[in-house]
């Protein structure tokens, strides 16, 4: 007879998840063999308070260090400057007018942010992917437009088999990321691919803005497992803000900060933490979620008596100051800046992919977003085919007698200023593609000039078929001259309204990257030139204070009448 076996020799559903990534989490080219550590030394940021006209400090003397293969947790309070300090430490603009003291050491040198940006990789707390795009064509346009181009295309796929295996996502490397109206991949999976994407440059570094937003316990737990897998297996080194996990979670990080108010309360081991807060006098109850703990006790924004609060977390900052850890922190610092003459330099990736293979990377990303986009121009088309069909049939077959002299007028102005003025439609796709340049051009991939020409390209078929088939029509149902050059005079002059049009609404949303005020100065700017345009007031009338010469709409109305 059988012996049942004893629930705990039974492994669970995470231990067998956790055996399985590390079987698959090892890949050659994300070890890292030459950053040793990486440590951060009295940094303190500072802006001017707008009401007092005094320097407010936002991180005051904050240090750490980590040595490779550690993820370390930063953690506090909402507003404690946890986002502040994970941008300072991947080399990003901390906020505006802010003045930066300290060092960060990547073993135990500065590095320009040139060279710190091409050995590391900065994750948003946004999921900025394009949502029309598969997981696969995901991960190999990021290799595309990294410094991968070197590569031969098999190598390069061998990189992104390897890494949709390590982050369990060969099952879904077929399935689109998702959109508005098409369902795709979950939330903790899209985490999962931003993370890869940026892991295909090979970084000794990666920052984490919030990882686990939006996820649940059970989400944010696989994330953060298969991060923490890799950087076991390939030794890199990790830092991720994060708020409140839960228990497990929590457990699988190796070290954590703890920050209130801009201010230090902790860096150490997780193991070390509860002691730490025990001897200060907060022991951690039993049955309570060790982060959960810490972090309402660093919360005074809801105490009663917010003076006592304060005191205590002055009191809390000051023990940690003058505690053992805290000197040992310091220590480990100088350690690495001694040794720093000793260790190799980190190797810089390789250069960046050449202009015209970037170019050629946008446009292909472009072209399979713009036909599977139906929001990006198939809409679009439908609405111009649909304004078509009703100006045609307004203006339907207009006589050559001198009473539709000024009906043709109109419609010239009617067709004209509402293509133009629909081009707000384009908004919201532009807004997409803008935050994920953002985000790419912040990793260093590439700049401004490539992703405007690619965009530039991509447009302009799309609205040659929507001035073709809107002319085509509008143009003969509402009686125009019946001859091609007049035709096809029609259909230049209303291809440039078209791309002046979107040309603005680049320029607005680029400004303005919100979708909101896009839409609005987009439409008033519209506005203003059809206003002004010399149909609606004559030139000769009109205040020289509105005229402008530079208004799109004046040249093609005037040209095609």
């Amino acid at each position: 007879m059988a012996v049942p076996r004893p629930l705990s020799d039974i492994p669970s559903s995470r231990d067998i998840f956790t055996a399985d990534v590390e079987k698959t989490a090892g890949d050659v080219h994300l070890q890292n063999t030459t950053v040793n550590n990486f440590a951060w030394k009295n940094i303190t940021v500072t802006v001017k308070d707008h009401k007092t006209k005094q320097p407010k400090a936002l991180l005051n003397d904050v240090n750490g260090v980590l040595k490779a293969g550690e993820i370390c947790a930063l953690m506090g309070p909402s507003g404690c400057g946890k986002t502040t300090l994970l941008n300072v430490l991947a080399h990003r603009d901390a906020a505006a007018g802010a003045k930066v003291d300290g060092a960060t050491l990547v073993n135990g040198t500065n590095q320009s942010r040139e060279a710190f940006r091409r050995m590391s990789s900065y994750v948003e707390q946004e999921d900025a992917l394009i949502g029309s795009l598969t997981v696969r064509e995901t991960m190999n346009f990021a290799s595309r437009l990294s410094n991968l181009s070197g590569l031969s295309k098999s190598d390069r796929m061998s990189r992104i088999d390897g890494l949709l295996d390590s982050f369990g996502l060969r099952n879904q490397q077929h399935t689109l990321i998702g959109t508005p109206i098409r369902k795709g991949i979950s939330g903790g999976q899209k985490r999962r691919v931003s993370v890869a994407s940026q892991l295909i440059t090979s970084p000794k570094l990666l920052f984490l803005d919030e990882p686990t937003s939006g996820l649940d316990s059970a989400a944010s737990w696989e994330v953060i497992s298969f991060i923490k897998t890799i950087a076991k297996k390939n030794s890199l080194i990790v830092i991720a803000s994060i708020h409140q996990p839960s228990s497990a979670t929590f457990q699988l990080f190796d070290k954590v900060l703890l920050l209130s108010a801009g201010r230090p309360h902790y860096f150490g081991s997780v193991p070390e933490m509860a002691p730490f807060f025990e001897a200060m006098g907060h022991p951690i109850p039993v049955h309570m979620n060790p982060s959960e703990f810490v972090l309402e006790l660093m919360n005074v924004d809801f105490s009663d008596n917010q003076e006592a609060a304060r005191q205590q977390l002055d009191d809390m900052q000051m023990s940690w100051e003058s505690s053992a850890l805290s000197e040992s922190t310091a220590a480990d610092i100088r350690d690495v800046i001694q040794r720093s003459s000793s260790q190799a330099m980190p190797d810089a990736k390789l250069a960046r992919a050449g202009f015209l293979t970037l170019v050629l990377a946008l446009v292909h990303r472009a072209f399979i977003k713009s036909y599977r986009d139906v929001i990006a121009y198939g809409i679009r088309i439908a609405m111009y085919l649909g304004l078509a069909i009703m100006m045609g049939t307004v203006w339907l077959r207009l006589g050559s007698e001198q009473d539709s002299i000024q009906p043709f007028i109109n419609a010239i102005f009617f067709g004209s200023a509402f293509m133009s003025f629909m081009a707000v439609a384009y908004v919201p796709a532009f807004l997409e593609d803008h935050a994920t340049f953002f985000k790419e051009r912040e990793n260093g991939l590439y700049g401004a000039a490539p992703f405007v020409i690619a965009n530039f390209i991509i447009g302009l078929p799309y609205l040659f078929i929507i001035t073709v088939l809107f002319s085509v029509v509008a143009y003969w149902l509402s009686g125009f001259e019946p001859t091609a050059e007049a035709f096809f005079t029609w259909i230049m002059w209303l291809f440039l309204d078209l791309v002046a049009a979107e040309s603005l609404v680049v320029l607005v949303s680029s400004i303005f990257p919100n979708f909101v005020v896009a839409l609005a100065l987009t439409a008033f700017a519209n506005g203003l030139w059809m206003s002004v345009g010399g149909f609606l007031v004559p030139p000769k009338i009109l205040n020289v204070f509105w005229y402008y010469a530079f208004s799109y709409i004046d040249y093609q109305v005037g040209s095609k009448s």
